[in-house]
């Protein structure tokens, strides 16, 4: 429990507006250094509070990440209303330039990369960041399951393969491109993956 400072308020920092900054902090040193130099200890140094109390907030590194991109990310932009072609289209749209963000596809690669070897973050980030997101499109697609994870696994695999591979975001063209490509295989009548 944080003890009382003067005229009876609590001391250190507010929670409020916390998680923000410690969102902002890590994606800018992951942007600056690169996601595998970018600690926990060095990003608590740059946001100006402990280490423990980002522990105290989340287990690891990776659950630190994975937050970091839900607050990147958002609620996924379904317009209501809007024909099959049209989410699709928006929702690559939407992963292209949130992954374009800096320090955002370098903390997804990483904390992707990362989960391939631990099972406990490879949880947190399917649970975390991958179920909400496929819940809302098979909802919004009327789409089973399994269409949905290829979906995402072409749109994100695709993205985040071109920045790895240049470092650089894909550019607009491409991403008309690519939404292009995967309109045709996921029209109504198209067969399952």
């Amino acid at each position: 429990m944080r003890g009382l400072g003067e005229l009876g308020q609590p001391r250190g920092r507010p929670r409020a507006g916390l998680d923000a900054e410690v969102f902002s902090t890590t994606l800018s040193t992951v942007h600056e250094i690169g996601h595998a130099r970018a600690t926990v200890e060095r990003i608590a140094a740059a946001a100006g509070i402990a280490k423990s109390t980002v522990y105290r907030r989340r287990p690891s590194k990776g659950a630190l990440i994975v937050d970091c991109l839900l607050d990147a990310f958002g609620p996924a932009p379904l317009k209501e209303g809007a024909d099959r072609a049209e989410l699709m289209a928006s929702a690559i749209r939407w992963i292209a330039t949130t992954i374009a963000e800096p320090g955002v596809g370098d903390a997804f690669a990483g904390v992707f990369s990362d989960a391939v070897s631990d099972p406990v973050l490879r949880g947190i980030l399917s649970a975390r960041l991958q179920d909400p997101y496929r819940l809302a499109l098979q909802d919004a697609l009327d789409e089973p399951e399994s269409r949905v994870l290829f979906f995402i696994d072409v749109a994100v695999g695709t993205l985040l393969h071109r920045m790895g591979m240049t470092g650089e975001p894909t550019v607009d063209a491409d991403v008309d491109a690519l939404v292009a490509m995967m309109l045709p295989h996921f029209a109504r009548d198209a067969g399952p993956t």
